[in-house]
C-alpha cells in the first residue's frame, strides 16, 4: 500500500484525474490524502466533491478555507463573494449529500505510525501536533453538532492574533479555524499575520513563516500542506524536511502537486490552465 499526498485542488477536476494516473493511484490498495481546498476559484468543483467522495476510505481530506465558505455559503452562514465558483455544487441534485460529507471531514489527519500530520494550513508555534488534533477536534465537534451554522457564520474575522487556553466561545474557535486553514506568517511570539499571502522575504518584520518560528513546539514533527501557492510549491519549498508545502497554484497556472509519503520519492507534478487570479479569504 502507497500513501499519497496531494495539494490544492480547488475544482480542477482534470488536473486530479491526470496526477492520479501519473502516480498510478489504486483505490483498491492505495490511501490518498488531500490538502483541503477541494473547491472554488477551479471550473468543477462539483467533479472534485464527488470523485473525492467516491474514494470512499481510501481518501483523507482535511478541510480548507474555500470548503468551509462553500459551506458557510450553502447553509446561509455567509454570502458568496465575487470570484466563488461553486454554484454548480449549491445547483446540484446531490448536493445536500455533497455538504453533509464535506461538513464531516477533519480540520486535522495525523497517523502516528506513518509519522506525518496533514493540515491545510499550518500550526501557531504553541502547538505541537498532538494539540494541534486536539484544537481541531474542537472545531469539528462543533461542525458536526447542532450550532454548525454558528460556527461558520462566526469564523469569518482576524482575531484574536494570538492563543491563549483561556480563549472561549466563538473566538477560540475562530483562532483554531484560522491557524488550520489560513495560516502563513507569525511572529516569535506566535501573534498571527493573516493578510501577507507572498512568499517568505516580502513579509513585514517581525513576522515569519510559521514553520520557521524558532522554538515552535512542532518543529521536527513532518507536516504536510497546503494553502500558500507563493512557496512555489516543491519547486521553492519551504527548505526543511519537517515541513512540506504541496500547493503547486494550480488553479493559478502552476502545477498539481502529488508526493508519496511511506517511501522515499520524488514529487510528481502535472501543468494546469490558469483558471482564477489570486484573492479573497
Amino acid at each position: 500500500m502507497a500513501v499519497y499526498a496531494v495539494g490544492d485542488v480547488q475544482g480542477e477536476l482534470d488536473a486530479l484525474r491526470r496526477l492520479l494516473d501519473r502516480l498510478r493511484f489504486d483505490p483498491a490498495r492505495d490511501r490518498l490524502w488531500l490538502t483541503g481546498d477541494l473547491v472554488n476559484r477551479g471550473p468543477d468543483s462539483l467533479g472534485v466533491l464527488r470523485a473525492v467522495r467516491a474514494l470512499g476510505e481510501a481518501a483523507v481530506t482535511v478541510l480548507g478555507n474555500h470548503d468551509l465558505h462553500l459551506l458557510a455559503v450553502a447553509a446561509g452562514a455567509a454570502p458568496a463573494r465575487a470570484g466563488d465558483t461553486f454554484a454548480d455544487v449549491l445547483d446540484a441534485p446531490d448536493a445536500a449529500e455533497l455538504l453533509e460529507w464535506l461538513r464531516a471531514r477533519p480540520l486535522l489527519h495525523r497517523d502516528e505510525t506513518l509519522g506525518w500530520t496533514l493540515v491545510h494550513a499550518g500550526l501557531p508555534p504553541q502547538w505541537d501536533t498532538a494539540e494541534a488534533a486536539a484544537r481541531a477536534g474542537e472545531v469539528e465537534a462543533a461542525l458536526r453538532g447542532p450550532r454548525w451554522r454558528e460556527l461558520l457564520a462566526g469564523m469569518y474575522g482576524d482575531g484574536p492574533a494570538r492563543w491563549d487556553p483561556a480563549l472561549a466561545g466563538t473566538e477560540r474557535l475562530r483562532f483554531i479555524v484560522n491557524c488550520l486553514t489560513r495560516l502563513r506568517y507569525c511572529a516569535p511570539d506566535g501573534t498571527l499575520d493573516l493578510r501577507h499571502k507572498g512568499p517568505p522575504g516580502t513579509q513585514p518584520a517581525p513576522y515569519l513563516p510559521w514553520y520557521g518560528v524558532p522554538g515552535r513546539r512542532s518543529a521536527g514533527e513532518r507536516i504536510v500542506f497546503g494553502h500558500w501557492s507563493t512557496l512555489g510549491g516543491l519547486a521553492g519549498g519551504t527548505g526543511r524536511a519537517d515541513a512540506v508545502c504541496l500547493d503547486g497554484g494550480c488553479v493559478w497556472g502552476g502545477r498539481l502537486l502529488g508526493l508519496r509519503l511511506d517511501a522515499p520519492a520524488e514529487p510528481v507534478a502535472v501543468p494546469c490552465e490558469a483558471a482564477q487570479r489570486p484573492g479573497g479569504w
